[in-house]
């Protein structure tokens, strides 16, 4: 039906009155919520930006309270652009303007307003000016009656200015034009917009602007600009805390000057003073009158970064950057950098990790104890290479100096670096008052040198030098250490004395490896004049060696041997034999596990033997053994028989032509034996806990026809040691010139208590004896032949017996006789680090190295910081002591001061009495001899020091 002509205008006026009043509805609904409704940026689709009308707002006053804090984030200056045309496009297209920004309400100092923005200006999003008020509402916060006021807020650009002509004080003047975007043409083709495919990374953590938040009772400025903060200051950025009584940060350099009672905080690092300027994210400037405590851990090395960069391809064990240690990311560091601290005229920060310091003390005592502590004129605190470097500088222990150097140069973690060691000193009987400078090389991460200049006032001035390389070479890694020591003139002796040691290992990517090792010296007197080391001074044979060998697929290796020993006789009245040299020895080994359900195996050498006297026989040997053996195995026993066969030759040359000797002698032996065991377990209580108690009995049948051996001399064969290990053997001698012929069955008993938990062992026991079914027929030259049925009775035990304490025992009983051949005791209480007791007697009747020694050993506080360390090893049989241990520690933490005297029984029957006096400085130096590796070396468990370790001390 039509609607009467006369009605359509008031229905038209209805129905536009009608969607007027929903859009100015919605429109007034999104403007009180303060955004949008379905908006479009039109910029998308690249047409003019929307221009927010202009909103009139009444004029605001801001007030202050007492704790106001200011969020302020520092951003560059608004880009130049130019202004978009005065057209009909730069309308609005499509939406509701966007609202106006809120007025800020943070206080700041009155200002004149700026003239007016041209109409070609446009401030910044209000998304970018980033001042919010952080004050806590409900805080309980006076306003303060003397507040200022704040101008207008300026409302949102158009066109033209603003009502109300003018800016907000505390926004920046912007006076460069805006660019107007990129717009369709008029004929052109509609924009093609695509979708991307990935989303886009963040940026880098450096490139985001990390907030800066600033709090006092009174806070003023230009925002952006400049902030004021007084009374009570506090900066807040990214892990750094500065505080003062006034400071002024401006956002634009992220630069802050503070001054009265400053104080800076990052991490645990803490540096405060008089006045500081800072730049926060360079982590650049200086604080005068300053005081210092700095404190970091370990670095993490990831992976790709432990590859040397110094042109050595060494492997990543050593190639590690300075203050990193090689643990995983998820792994906390082994150890903390030593804690400093101190006070400077002036502290430059120069960077991240960089410190420079001008007039100060330096110490890593605890704050409030200042018994040691070094002064310099100028000290660099280098934290990426952890090296402390110094000029000028004292040494003062309880205010007295006592060590000057015009350099310093030192660790600040245990990595190496060049520079002089601390010196030592000490006195000796032999060699009167000792004083050794040492000076280190630190060439390379892989490669490195040691010059230790000596003093003896007795004999003269001793020149030694070590040097070590660690490397990679033909895909594989080869290591050398070399020592050589040279004393021109020995006023004692009467002429020039030297040593030299070297030891080189290497392998290869193809399956080559090698070893040599060159030990001379240039007297038999040398050991026991100059070394105060018991293993030296006892030495009689120096190895000299060469040896190169073939692994070929894993299954068989090939070795080539070349060695002779330099022959020291300290004691002209006991000779010492010189042995062979193996010029050279070729030795194959070869195995196959599984060949046909047997378990096959080959041994062949050839060695050539020259005398270095030419007054004893000389010859070439071959040994052949191959042999072949079927285990059934079943998890709980074991049977194994074996069929092998030896095979020996020898071609002989004799001094003088041999008349009536054999030049040449074969050997021929067939080798049986049946290996058999159980294995039985039970659940047992110990100590309240529950353990797993086994019971392995074990019987092993050997068989070897006898042969008369009697031509065959005697080049590298002795009598083996009898152990648990030798009862199971083949052959009782040492070398291939003697095989003892066999028939005899050993018997074994061993029980074990495991822990469940872990399957670690916590104790073992053992007895074991050889039957013999017949009797020996085979010796060496100047020994007796065995007549009785039965060898010695062996029985051992180990473990721990109680907590922190364990027991070790082992002896071997005649039961011809019923006499007891030898036995050890020897227990060891560990209970805490620097707790330590040990006490062991050994006893020996065998003629060639007859022993009856007692041994007493250990470290233990006396009382407080005091601890008493001590060794005493005596002879019975000598009567006299064999070497004597005795000092005292005083460890005060930052510091320890040790005393040791030392009296060594030397091979000539002499004694070398030594004394040591030593002052430790943690984490900087030791001033005095070294007793630490003596103490380490001879009291077994000693831990003792203000650091714990030698690697981190000082270098001058």
């Amino acid at each position: 039906m039509k609607l009467p002509f006369q009605r359509k205008p008031l229905t038209l006026i209805f129905c536009c009155t009608f969607a007027g009043t929903l859009a100015v509805s919605f429109a007034g609904a999104a403007r009180a919520q303060g955004t949008t409704p379905f908006r479009v940026d039109p910029r998308l689709l690249g047409l003019p930006p929307v221009t927010p009308a202009p909103l009139e707002r009444p004029a605001a006053e801001a007030r202050a309270v007492e704790q106001p804090a200011l969020e302020v984030r520092p951003l560059p200056a608004p880009p130049a652009a130019a202004a978009p045309a005065a057209t009909d496009d730069a309308g609005p297209r499509g939406g509701a303007a966007a609202p106006a920004p809120a007025a800020s309400r943070a206080p700041a100092a009155a200002a004149a307003p700026p003239p007016r923005v041209p109409a070609t200006a446009a401030p910044a999003p209000a998304a970018e000016r980033a001042v919010s008020e952080a004050a806590s509402p409900g805080s309980g916060s006076r306003a303060d009656p003397v507040a200022p006021r704040v101008a207008p807020a300026a409302t949102a650009a158009t066109r033209g200015p603003a009502e109300g002509g003018g800016q907000s004080p505390l926004a920046p003047p912007l006076s460069a034009p805006v660019a107007a975007p990129a717009t369709r043409p008029a004929d052109g083709p509609p924009l093609a917009l695509q979708a991307a495919t990935a989303v886009q990374s963040p940026p880098p953590e450096s490139v985001v602007p990390r907030p800066v938040f600033l709090s006092a009772r009174r806070v003023s400025g230009v925002l952006d600009r400049e902030a004021v903060a007084e009374e009570e200051a506090e900066l807040r950025k990214a892990g750094t805390v500065l505080t003062a009584e006034r400071m002024t940060y401006w956002p634009i350099e992220d630069e802050v000057e503070a001054t009265g009672n400053v104080q800076l905080q990052q991490g645990d690092d803490r540096i405060s003073g008089t006045q500081a300027r800072l730049k926060l994210d360079d982590q650049v400037g200086f604080f005068d009158q300053a005081s210092y405590f700095v404190k970091r851990q370990a670095k993490v090395v990831p992976a790709e970064e432990s590859e040397p960069t110094t042109g050595f391809a060494a492997p990543r064990v050593i190639a590690i950057k300075p203050g990193q240690s090689k643990v995983k990311a998820n792994q906390k560091p082994a150890s903390e950098l030593t804690e400093a601290r101190g006070e400077a005229e002036r502290i430059d920060l120069e960077g991240e990790n960089q410190f420079r310091l001008t007039g100060a003390t330096y110490t890593t005592c605890k704050p409030g104890n200042d018994d040691w502590y070094v002064t310099v004129a100028d000290l660099k605190l280098d934290y990426d290479n952890e090296v402390g470097t110094g000029s000028d500088a004292t040494v003062r222990f309880f205010d007295v100096p006592i060590l000057h150097s015009p350099w310093l140069s030192f660790p600040l973690n245990n990595e190496r670096k060049s520079g002089f060691l601390t010196p030592s000193y000490g006195s000796s009987s032999s060699s009167g008052i000792e004083l050794t400078v040492p000076y280190y090389w630190n060439i390379a991460p892989n490669m490195d040198a040691t010059f230790e200049p000596r003093l003896l006032t007795k004999r003269g001035v001793q020149l030694g030098s070590q040097f070590r390389h660690l490397n990679e070479a033909f895909g594989g890694t080869y290591r050398s250490d070399a020592l050589f020591e040279y004393l021109p003139h020995d006023r004692l002796a009467d002429r020039d004395r030297w040593g030299v040691a070297v030891q080189h290992t290497q392998s290869t990517a193809n399956g080559f490896s090698g070893t040599v090792s060159y030990n001379r010296v240039s007297d038999n007197d040398y050991y026991t004049d100059l070394s105060s080391r018991i293993a030296q001074t006892s030495q009689t044979q120096l190895l000299q060696q060469g040896t190169v060998t073939y692994g070929g697929g894993g299954w068989w290796t090939a070795t080539a041997t070349v060695q002779s020993f330099q022959t020291l006789e300290p004691d002209p009245k006991n000779p010492v034999t010189k042995p062979y040299r193996l010029l050279p020895q070729i030795t194959v080994n070869a195995r196959q596990p599984d060949l046909f359900f047997t378990d096959s195996s080959f041994y062949g050498q050839y060695t050539s033997f020259v005398h270095p006297e030419k007054a004893l026989v000389e010859g070439q040997r071959i040994v052949l053994q191959p042999q072949i053996s079927v285990p059934f195995v079943t998890p709980g026993w074991y049977v194994t028989p074996r069929v092998g066969v030896n095979i020996t030759h020898y071609d002989l040359s004799y001094p003088g032509g041999g008349f009536l000797r054999p030049e040449s002698i074969s050997r021929t032996l067939p080798i049986f034996s049946v290996d058999s065991g159980m294995t039985f377990e039970r659940s047992s209580i110990w100590f309240d806990r529950e353990y797993t108690q086994t019971l392995e009995p074990r019987l092993f049948y050997l068989n070897i026809p006898y042969k008369n051996q009697d031509d065959i001399p005697i080049f590298d064969t002795a009598l083996a040691d009898f152990n648990f290990a030798q009862i199971f053997a083949d052959n009782q001698f040492s070398g291939w010139d003697r095989l003892n012929n066999a028939n005899q069955l050993t018997a074994a008993l061993s029980s074990r208590l495991i822990d469940p938990a872990n399957g670690a062992e916590i104790m073992r026991a053992m007895i074991g004896q050889l039957i013999y079914f017949s009797d020996d027929k085979v010796t060496l030259p100047g020994t007796t032949l065995r007549k009785w049925g039965s060898s010695d009775f062996l029985a051992a035990f180990s473990g721990q017996v109680w907590p922190r304490l364990y027991l070790d025992a082992a002896l071997q009983y005649d039961p011809s006789d019923s006499t007891f051949e030898r036995y050890a005791v020897g227990s060891r209480y560990h209970p805490a680090p620097g707790k330590a007791l040990n006490a062991s007697y050994v006893f020996n009747t065998d003629a060639s190295v007859p022993i009856k020694q007692v041994d007493l050993s250990g470290q233990w506080p006396i009382t407080g910081r005091w601890q008493a360390v001590g060794r005493y090893n005596y002879s019975f049989l000598q009567n006299t002591p064999i070497e004597i241990i005795g000092g005292l520690e005083y460890n005060a933490g930052c510091w320890a001061v040790r005393t040791v005297a030392h009296r060594l029984q030397t091979a000539q029957a002499d004694s070398t009495t030594q004394f040591f006096v030593q002052l430790e400085l943690s984490g900087l130096s030791s001033v005095g001899s070294s007793t630490q590796n003596l103490l380490q070396r001879r009291i077994p468990g000693y831990a003792g020091g203000a650091t714990g370790s030698e690697q981190g001390l000082a270098q001058w």
